[in-house]
């Protein structure tokens, strides 16, 4: 059974963490990718995005910029937000605390971001307390797409994610080469959807210092 959404009672044990931005009245529609930059799929992502005037948010892992900063910059150099994603993508839930800090604020020193997702969207609380202490704004999702699942294509991925398109919404999507297939023969179909439903596209501002 797969989980698009977070339970609402979940928000309750994150104040201040972001889920959606509906709160703004406004038709937008907020996508992120996680996990990248990668060589085999983030330009493809950058030169769709490019094409339908659709700012993002890429939360970026620590270890995947350091072998690939040139695509890092590629992110940053067509006007996309960045956020942290981790270094090496711990699962908070299983990791001692002080070991998940160590890898979260690595990854700071060569993602220049205060954005912050957790991977699997997993985080402790006295985690995610301490990491609001030190200045991270948690983003969560509105909706997660299972595009790195290869057995999503027989459930018609375009027409679940249609019906899960609200102003405001925060998508995850991944710039992962597992997400390739899906991507490659879906993305564009959404990025057409929504334009011609009249969704503007937004990135995930950086938080006020």
């Amino acid at each position: 059974m797969r989980l698009y959404t977070f339970p609402k009672w979940l928000r309750w044990l994150y104040p201040g963490a972001i889920w959606d931005f509906s709160f703004k009245k406004e038709k937008s529609i907020y996508l992120t990718f996680d996990d990248g930059p990668n060589p085999e799929i983030t330009e493809f992502i950058l030169e769709l995005l490019q094409k339908y005037n659709a700012p993002s948010t890429f939360f970026c892992l620590g270890a995947q910029v350091e072998k690939y900063p040139d695509l890092y910059q590629e992110i940053l150099a067509d006007g996309h937000s960045v956020g942290n994603h981790s270094m090496t993508h711990p699962n908070g839930w299983w990791s001692r605390n002080k070991t998940y800090y160590k890898d979260v604020y690595k990854a700071e020193k060569i993602i220049h971001s205060k954005l912050f997702r957790p991977p699997y969207g997993r985080v402790g609380w006295n985690q995610y307390r301490a990491l609001k202490k030190h200045g991270f704004q948690t983003v969560f999702w509105t909706v997660v797409s299972y595009d790195f699942d290869p057995e999503f294509r027989a459930e018609k991925f375009v027409k679940k994610m249609k019906k899960l398109s609200k102003p405001g919404a925060i998508f995850v999507f991944h710039d992962n080469p597992k997400a390739l297939k899906i991507l490659k023969t879906e993305l564009e179909q959404l990025l057409i959807y929504w334009t011609q439903q009249g969704y503007e596209f937004k990135s995930i501002p950086q938080p006020q210092s």
